[in-house]
């Protein structure tokens, strides 16, 4: 059972709210459609149910809010727009790595292509799929946890007649299983051939909460629709033959040249258009809407008028232009019986502000793997550094004068960054800038989780990627210069271990940097701002300061440690302590401590503003 109880948005402002009061249930074992048309709030209702809209109101998923179900991706499975994901990721991939957010084995992406019918195309690009691939992506995203309930925002928009039938047909198959079905649409048609129970939105308000039989007696009348240059001609020709034969005829004329007459059929208007001289261009049965939408309510002398045979059945018709009945309750009314049953239910209505972050994946460290493994942009900066490096250590080394290590490093004096830092620093902002832009983990833009696992697992395998590629580029010189000049004139330097560890601080600082750079400002550009803006703005200020004369100095501090904590450890431990130290003590290695507290303490403060407003 899926109760939503009192939902309105934060207005935006002066202007009203999106979704006013909003009341109804969804029940298991039953398709719902949420109706209305273009604007009406069907969407910013869904997101309030969600908790990614501020406002008022609670969603209860079988007697639980969402934020105190354990797993929601267990509970409901959702599909809001388009296929949130990195368009050059596949299928395949897009999947499993979503398994590792929900907490499913991998092989539950195999099983969801399968049965979305897109078995042979798990290694199809998100990008170069059509509309009605796309949709079928989205489901599979949306069951890879075996959810309860189902909540989709126009599943059906733009796709074929086939395609659609399927859909629904997928849909029927959940509700008879037990689960509970909620999507959005603007036909009326659409939701009385697929929905069980129909809910109508119009301006923000519930205007009627009717079972499909109900639903279709009052909103949906026959008609035929009728296209004629002479329009006003053909109206006033029919109207005036109903009349003399004393039938209910009503003659609706639309937009342009088009129009509608509701209580007749095909076969007289098709005599009386012949019998006047009137030319036909279309001639069809329809059904159409006589909800609060339709084109029936407007009148005017040049777009639309509305001209009635007799003048019966007006109570009936309209009670079904407000899409309600004499038994159907008001929003106001329902709002009040089901705001009661939930305090007689002992469940207060919380407002939407008390909101907890979405959760972070179960598996953070493996989602992050996948995710970084699943896009082409990895293994080509990858490449690019690597070449880059080779190239620019092959011209360090031409001149014989330019220091081993800074051969192998590749980095010259111009440069603010050698590759394998910027290539470091531009992965880790890819890792949060990708989450931003192609939202995987929630269904709202810039709504990623702010969650401590999330963050350790982004930095563990930032950190990982930094020492690879620290490794890598070292490695790839020394050979390449060996290769090209010879070995004889290489040789290792004696602080090596000091040199060692300086580098790779280096580029695992430069892909922290930029993964919290990312982090906090929400682009990847951000993130790469952040770490050029160590050698370029940080360090030459740290380089003044240093340079300042000072009376103090840290030699002796292994000894000093040693004294501190009463302990003797070998000789070996006073120089690698010592030598890291003199890292630390580096203008870059300060520099790098301060950026990456200064981002993580953004990060952690804007985290609590978020949790603390939603």
């Amino acid at each position: 059972m899926l109760q939503a109880i009192g939902l309105t948005s934060s207005p935006r402002r002066d202007l009203p709210p999106a979704v006013d009061d909003l009341t109804f249930e969804a029940r298991p074992g039953q398709v719902t459609a949420l109706l209305g048309p273009a604007g009406s709030g069907k969407t910013t209702a869904l997101r309030l149910m969600l908790e990614l809209e501020p406002g008022r109101g609670v969603t209860y998923f079988r007697g639980r809010p969402l934020h105190r179900i354990a797993h929601p991706a267990g509970e409901v499975g959702v599909l809001l727009g388009d296929v949130p994901g990195h368009p050059s990721r596949t299928l395949r991939s897009q999947l499993r790595m979503l398994c590792a957010a929900t907490g499913v084995p991998a092989s539950r992406a195999d099983e969801m292509l399968g049965a979305v019918g897109l078995t042979g195309l798990h290694d199809q690009r998100i990008g170069t799929l059509p509309r009605g691939m796309d949709r079928r992506l989205g489901l599979a995203s949306a069951l890879l946890g075996d959810p309860h309930t189902l909540l989709l925002d126009e599943p059906g928009a733009g796709l074929s007649a086939r395609e659609n039938a399927w859909l629904h047909e997928l849909l029927r198959a959940h509700a008879d299983e037990g689960g509970t079905v909620l999507y959005t649409t603007e036909n009326p048609r659409d939701a009385a051939r697929h929905a069980d129970r129909v809910i109508t939105l119009h301006d923000g308000r519930l205007t009627a909460d009717q079972d499909v039989a109900e639903f279709a007696r009052t909103r949906l009348r026959p008609r035929v629709a009728v296209r004629t240059p002479h329009a006003a001609r053909l109206a006033a020709a029919v109207t005036q033959e109903a009349r003399a034969a004393r039938r209910s005829v009503e003659v609706v004329a639309e937009n342009g040249n088009r129009l509608s007459v509701y209580g007749s059929d095909c076969a007289a208007v098709g005599e009386t258009a012949f019998r006047h001289g009137v030319l036909i261009h279309q001639l069809a049965d329809e059904v159409g809407d006589t909800g609060p939408d339709a084109p029936s309510k407007v009148s005017g002398p040049r777009s639309e008028t509305t001209t009635t045979a007799t003048g019966t059945a007006t109570g009936s018709r309209a009670s079904a232009a407000t899409g309600t009945d004499p038994g159907t309750p008001t929003a106001s009314t329902a709002s009040t019986a089901s705001t009661g049953a939930a305090h007689a239910a002992g469940r207060e209505p919380a407002p939407s502000s008390a909101r907890r972050p979405p959760r972070s994946p179960l598996r953070p460290l493996r989602y992050e793997i996948r995710r970084l493994l699943g896009v082409p942009a990895t293994p080509l900066v990858v490449a690019s550094v690597l070449v880059a490096s080779v190239l620019i250590a092959l011209l360090l080394a031409r001149s014989g004068r330019t220091s081993l290590p800074v051969v192998l490093a590749a980095w010259p004096g111009l440069s603010p960054l050698p590759p394998a830092a910027l290539g470091a620093g531009l992965l880790g902002a890819f890792s949060f800038g990708d989450e931003y832009r192609y939202p995987a983990l929630t269904t709202g833009r810039g709504a990623v989780p702010r969650r401590f696992g999330l963050l350790l697992a982004k930095l563990s395998v930032a950190a990982a990627v930094g020492l690879f590629l620290a490794v890598l580029v070292v490695v790839a010189d020394l050979e390449a210069v060996r290769l090209v000049y010879g070995g004889d004139l290489i040789s290792v330097p004696e602080n090596w271990p000091t040199l060692c560890a300086s580098w790779i601080g280096l580029t695992i600082g430069c892909a922290w940097a930029g993964v919290l750079g990312a982090g906090v400002f929400r682009v990847a550009a951000a993130g790469v701002a952040a770490v050029l803006a160590v050698p370029i703005a940080l360090v030459p200020l740290l380089k003044g300061v240093r340079s300042a004369p000072s009376g103090r100095s840290i030699a002796g501090l292994p000894a000093r440690l040693r004294a501190f904590v009463s302990m003797e450890w070998p000789a070996a431990v006073d120089q690698w302590l010592m030598g890291a130290v003199r890292v630390v003590a580096q203008p870059v290695g300060v520099a790098f401590a301060l950026a990456l507290t200064a981002l993580l303490c953004a990060y952690l403060f804007t985290g609590l503003r978020r949790k603390a407003r939603w």
